[in-house]
Order: structure tokens, then C-alpha cells, then sequence
């Protein structure tokens, strides 16, 4: 099993979540999260001050899914997620070594 962590931007979820959907996964996790990469946030100017926005709000994907899965899903959010501008986001896989199914006691594959 892996888990994917996406961070994208806001307005791109509910593409994300469709194509998601449109390849068969059906649950994910999804945390509001601020940060910076390169774009290293922005200046704006309120009531006639310039000030410093230094975390720009993004929004945290996290999937829990099989490994034949992965490059599938790793598709699909890059394709629904990206604009061709900075500050896109970034997509972490990692292995997950077991997960259970709290109500039903359900391990691995079966769990998710």
C-alpha cells in the first residue's frame, strides 16, 4: 500500500477530487494547509500599507491506496491540478505498512 499526499491549490479540488473519482478511488482525506515553495509568497497592500503574505493557502490531499493504483492516481491529480503557473503544489508518495478498519477490524488492503 502507499499513501499520496498532494498539496494544491484551493479552486483545483474539486477537479481533483472528479478525476479521483473517475478512476475508481473513492475515499481521501483533505486538510486546508498554508505554506510557500519558490513563489515564497506575495506582497499586497491593505489600506494603503504593503505587507507581506508569507503563507499562501493551499489545500492537503491525502490518499491511502493500493500500489497498482498509484501511477494512476499520480496521473490524475498532476492533470487536474495543474495550471502551468508556480505554486502548482507537490505530490509525496510514501509506503504504508498496514491500516485497519476501526469498525470492523479489517487490516491491509481489505481496511482501505
Amino acid at each position: 500500500m502507499k499513501k499520496i499526499e498532494a498539496i494544491i491549490k484551493p479552486f483545483k479540488l474539486d477537479e481533483v477530487k472528479e478525476a479521483l473519482h473517475e478512476i475508481g478511488l473513492q475515499g481521501i482525506t483533505v486538510t486546508e494547509a498554508k505554506g510557500f515553495g519558490r513563489q515564497k509568497g506575495h506582497t499586497e497592500l491593505y489600506r494603503g500599507a504593503e505587507y507581506v503574505v508569507d503563507f499562501l493557502p493551499k489545500v492537503k490531499i491525502e490518499i491511502v491506496l493500493e500500489d497498482n493504483l498509484v501511477e494512476r492516481a499520480v496521473e490524475a491529480i498532476q492533470q487536474a491540478a495543474q495550471t502551468g503557473r508556480i505554486g502548482d503544489g507537490k505530490i509525496f508518495i510514501t509506503s504504508v505498512e498496514d491500516a485497519i478498519r476501526i469498525r470492523t477490524g479489517e487490516r491491509g488492503g481489505e481496511a482501505i
